[in-house]
């Protein structure tokens, strides 16, 4: 399969699963916390082994893994259409397409000399791994917050610097997977209110008041 028909099956595929309705890009009161920092592009966060990947190899396997994860992104956060997954993985794709392609063509070096080696056997079936390990089941809300995030970043990356931005925040992705909760619901203060604190009445004045009037007042007092 090539790049090109993979890039327009992905788009067929948002357009088909695009559903109504609106919410909001901030999906969480208070953000979960998501385990991040830079990896190499060895490194097992970067996706399914590469058993006699050149260096070159790696840091292709690294940025079509991030490449993934932001078109299941793109696929399965349409539920939050302000988070903008679509527009912003359709215009990376383009904005990249070089670097993109390039990571494409190293793979499909390594994957015809690899054979049998290779995971899967076969680039279609490592492809189908890859998104496979991008399951949001557990984690929908996190991996669709944080993979926006991703996504909007590299609007700003220079082109040929993806796969940088891949090093930087695939960790980050990755950790976005496991099941989290908002963060609100227990970090939250309670409000404590101060008691209170009623004085005594305030005396009447009955100097005014004569007969029955006066003596009720001075007894109210």
């Amino acid at each position: 399969m090539s790049l090109k028909s993979m890039v327009a099956l992905a788009g067929l595929g948002a357009a088909l699963l695009a559903a109504p309705g609106t919410a909001p890009a901030q999906l969480f009161v208070t953000d979960p916390v998501v385990v991040s920092g830079p990896i190499e592009a060895t490194d097992e966060l970067a996706g399914l082994p590469l058993p006699g990947a050149t260096p070159v190899e790696n840091r292709a396997h690294l940025l079509w893994n991030l490449r993934a994860g932001l078109n299941v992104a793109a696929l399965q956060c349409q539920f939050s259409p302000s988070l903008r997954t679509v527009d912003n993985y359709n215009t990376l794709i383009n904005q990249h397409a070089r670097e993109l392609a390039a990571a494409y063509t190293a793979l499909q070096g390594y994957f015809r000399r690899a054979g049998a080696r290779a995971p899967g056997g076969n680039f279609d079936r490592y492809s189908t791994i890859t998104y496979q390990e991008f399951s949001t089941m557990r984690s929908q809300f996190a991996f669709c917050q944080t993979a926006a995030r991703i996504g909007k970043e590299a609007l700003f990356t220079r082109r040929g610097e993806l796969t940088n931005l891949a090093a930087a925040r695939m960790r980050e992705l990755r950790s976005s997977l496991l099941p989290m909760v908002d963060r609100y619901a227990f970090d939250r203060q309670p409000v404590i209110l101060s008691p209170i604190v009623l004085g005594a009445p305030a005396r009447r004045d009955c100097s005014q008041l004569r007969g029955r009037d006066r003596r009720d007042c001075e007894r109210a007092n």
